[in-house]
């Protein structure tokens, strides 16, 4: 097997491990909630806390991936999540098991940004769609394994030890052999030789000097426009995915088995799958009919389609256990028409407006901006279900139909509020993507192209050669090579105001090689 494929391979299988490990707690929201002793609010909080952690790292990361190997940096990050994956099944109290969760959201937020920069790098603008799609479809996998193993598990006891403390210890150990295939089989495309950093930066960078360029480069990434509109995107279309945490409780309290429960989800992953792959090939092939709306067009319908479907869901289909097939079908439409955006519009279009060496950082800056306000779905929609729409805790050893069902009624209202309200925004937002995502995608361009150009003058042992600098206008400059091409790149109205009397003259650098 090549050794690209070979990569792709294990990076796929680092995340399908980080998918299944956020899938474990909700899957068992029921059991440890009886545990515990709390209710939706504080099943909720417990999700906040690794969520925060995790957006709060994400800078971290991106220094890592940046400026480190990056098959490495993710080895790193399966040990530190299966370290804290195992505190969270020997923990007793709700405090311990918050820790333990803030503590997994490091391991985490350290793995993502590094798969996607990886996936991206490795791909071209025809076919990056397909290859997000594929990524999202191997993470799925993932949240089908770790939810229906905790599912599987929830209400056995082996030993003595309660079925969902198994659930975690069992992905904690997967979860480090999978960080040891990746460390010993896996190859950042930057570091062929399997360094930790690069052995061409010569003289070594210092830390404070690695963190300045970050620095730099995450204010430029988030100033392009086209960046600042997806992000704004993402925070909202974030929030219902988080919500849906909830889905395993709401059809438990609906009335169906945890075997049952356990297939519908799996019925709405393998659609969110199927979706993902159907999304990026779309997205691929709309982007080359429609290169500047295409991708933005297919974000819209996706994010639109989730607010009717989501009341069909939610609120049409009966709270009943005999209602199996509709609540199945329902659930698998939904899941492969709400899962095109990342794949087909929000991960390409990011690689497509940045420089390549800046694609860990877009990643990174989108994830941690996204987490911040998804964080809070989980704890939103218990507060409306336990203080808006009347979510009833059962007190522990007690069976009660009617109130089961008035709850899963209560849950679903509150679910329905935290999706068709941040759908709608986001299918919304994405509206002023066709006013910038052209200008900042030719940009970008043009900035490969100008890089291209430098190489090849570095590397070109023939005579000296003219660059000849050109400011026409406040708004374009002219980059001319002698003998090779000619480029326009706009500027920033920084740049341009930097020397104002210079704007009615000629400026001629020689370069001599």
């Amino acid at each position: 097997m090549r050794t690209e494929t070979l990569t792709l391979v294990l990076v796929n299988l680092a995340g399908i491990m980080e998918r299944a490990d956020e899938s474990l707690l909700p899957g068992v929201y029921k059991e440890v909630g009886e545990t515990l002793q709390t209710g939706p609010t504080g099943l909720g909080s417990l999700t906040l806390f690794r969520s925060m952690v995790q957006a709060i790292c994400y800078p971290l990361a991106a220094y890592l991936a940046s400026f480190h190997n990056r098959a490495v940096v993710i080895s790193y990050g399966a040990f530190l999540w299966a370290g804290a994956t195992f505190l969270v099944a020997l923990s007793s109290t709700f405090f311990q098991i918050a820790v333990s969760r803030a503590l997994n959201g490091i391991g985490l937020a350290i793995v993502a940004p590094a798969i996607q920069s990886i996936v991206a790098d490795s791909t071209e603008d025809s076919n990056r769609g397909m290859a997000f799609g594929w990524l999202q479809l191997t993470s799925n996998v993932g949240s089908i394994v770790g939810g229906l193993f905790a599912l599987w598990v929830a209400t056995r006891t082996f030993m003595g030890i309660p079925g969902w403390r198994i659930a975690f210890l069992l992905v904690g150990i997967v979860s480090v052999g999978v960080g040891i295939l990746v460390r010993l089989f896996a190859t950042d495309p930057h570091f062929p030789n399997g360094s930790v950093r690069d052995s061409n930066e010569a003289p070594r960078r210092s830390f404070q000097a690695d963190v300045k360029d970050l620095i730099q480069e995450a204010k430029s990434v988030t100033k392009i426009p086209s960046f600042q509109i997806i992000v704004a995107q993402g925070v909202t279309g974030s929030f219902p995915w988080s919500a849906l945490a909830f889905a395993p409780m709401w059809l438990e309290l609906t009335g169906f088995s945890h075997g049952e429960t356990a297939i519908l989800l799996i019925l709405f992953v393998v659609a969110n799958s199927i979706g993902g792959l159907f999304g990026g090939k779309l997205g691929d092939f709309l982007s080359k009919r429609l290169p500047n709306s295409g991708r933005i067009i297919l974000g819209q319908i996706s994010s639109g389609l989730a607010i009717p479907l989501a009341a069909v869901l939610l609120l049409m289909v009966p709270n009943n256990p005999s209602t199996m097939f509709w609540h199945g079908l329902v659930l698998f439409i939904t899941g492969f028409c709400i899962s095109w955006n990342a794949p087909a519009t929000n991960n390409p279009i990011f690689a497509e407006i940045v420089p390549e060496k800046s694609r860990t950082s877009v990643y990174a800056l989108d994830k941690s901006f996204e987490s911040v306000l998804s964080s809070f779905a989980p704890p939103t929609v218990g507060v409306l279900a336990q203080y808006v729409y009347g979510y009833k805790p059962v007190p522990v050893g007690t069976v009660d139909i009617s109130t089961d069902r008035g709850n899963a009624t209560s849950l679903a209202k509150a679910l329905f509020a935290a999706i068709s309200i941040p759908m709608g925004l986001c299918c919304v937002i994405y509206s002023f993507l066709y006013l910038t995502y052209p200008g900042d995608k030719e940009r970008a361009q043009m900035e490969a192209l100008i890089e291209s150009e430098m190489q090849l003058i570095e590397s070109d042992s023939s005579p000296s050669r003219r660059i000849t600098l050109l400011p026409q206008s406040p708004e374009a400059k002219e980059l001319y090579l002698e003998g090779r091409t000619l480029i326009k790149m706009p500027f920033d109205d920084d740049a341009s105001d930097s020397d104002d009397s210079d704007q009615k003259t000629l400026i001629r650098r020689h370069v001599l090689i």
